[in-house]
């Protein structure tokens, strides 16, 4: 049985935590900037107590970040809880979780890249919907943040079915180096690769990290699903290439009805004629409607969507409409 968590009200408190990377890469002056930005959308944080700490891989023990889980789940006065940053060992945690704790407690949880195994896994294993969004790290951005605010409350703090419309500019610089040299270009909408009309369960996020599940008990169901897909700097047109043929060969992905790829960063090289290219040699996804270009992943700015929800593409040769219609 699918359980939505509660939305996010003016006056809850989020909790923060730390499952990859620590917030000790988080500059004193971006966490001041992400903290206020919270604070004008009535939410209030609070810091687990290991988020801070910092060892060789720039994270902690998986002791100190299942307390910190456990702590944010089972508090009744943590309303919802914020991912610091990603990083690559979100997946180290996933069998000392406590399934039947975050089943009782269902509450959002919100974060991207390496935060995709958390949050396919608890939907897998818990039935409960999970976030794919801004980090609390992402909160700290001056510039060019409010696209990702407005969807960040349209997800979290309201339960009206809404179109994901693109956003007017993009940027791929990296913003928390110098705040005040922001770089944006226009943005060019969807890109219809295949049409199509469906709806189905959202799954996916950051596809190497998604691919780590497979043969797995914390591999969500692919069948009925419209799978997000975006991939970060260490992608090439290769290497996204195989590890989407990869996630073809799943058993169940004969069940899948859509797909929504994000936005590319540019050192990549994953350009759209080599994704057209890519996709049209995939016969699998012949049949089904996929559209490139959505603002997730790891450009800026982005959307918040539900892991668990449901969504709806209607594209055709030249436009697509994306809702994102229960989260």
């Amino acid at each position: 049985m699918v359980v939505v968590p509660k939305k996010l009200r003016r006056g809850d408190k989020v909790a923060v935590i730390a499952p990859a990377r620590s917030m000790a890469i988080i500059s004193e002056n971006n966490r001041k900037i992400a903290i206020s930005a919270l604070s004008r959308l009535g939410l209030k944080t609070k810091y687990g107590k290991h988020v801070g700490k910092c060892d060789e891989f720039v994270s902690s023990s998986i002791e100190a970040r299942i307390e910190d889980i456990n702590w944010a789940f089972s508090d009744k006065e943590m309303k919802a809880i914020l991912t610091v940053i990603g990083g690559f060992n979100s997946n180290q945690l996933l069998r000392h979780l406590d399934y039947r704790l975050i089943k009782s407690n269902p509450k959002i949880l919100c974060g991207y890249s390496d935060i995709t195994a958390l949050s396919n896994s608890i939907y897998a294993k818990t039935g409960v919907v999970t976030y794919s969004g801004p980090h609390f790290s992402s909160f700290g951005m001056k510039r060019g943040f409010e696209f990702t605010a407005e969807y960040f409350q349209k997800c979290l703090m309201s339960s009206r079915p809404f179109e994901v419309q693109p956003s007017k500019e993009w940027s791929d610089d990296p913003w928390y180096r110098n705040q005040a040299r922001r770089q944006f270009a226009k943005n060019g909408g969807y890109r219809v690769i295949n049409g199509g009309e469906i709806e189905g369960t959202i799954v996916g996020g950051n596809l190497c990290t998604f691919n780590l599940l497979q043969g797995t008990e914390f591999m969500p169901s692919l069948k009925g699903s419209v799978v997000f897909l975006e991939d970060d700097e260490e992608t090439r047109p290769h290497t996204f290439d195989r590890d989407l043929q990869s996630l073809i060969h799943q058993p169940d992905f004969d069940g899948v009805k859509g797909v929504v790829i994000g936005r590319f960063q540019k050192v990549s090289g994953v350009t759209q004629p080599l994704l057209n290219k890519i996709i049209k040699t995939k016969k699998e996804l012949s049949d089904m409607p996929v559209i490139s270009g959505v603002d997730f992943g790891h450009t800026t700015p982005q959307i918040t969507f539900p892991i668990g929800g449901t969504a709806r593409i209607s594209a055709d040769k030249s436009e697509a409409e994306l809702w994102i219609v229960k989260h």
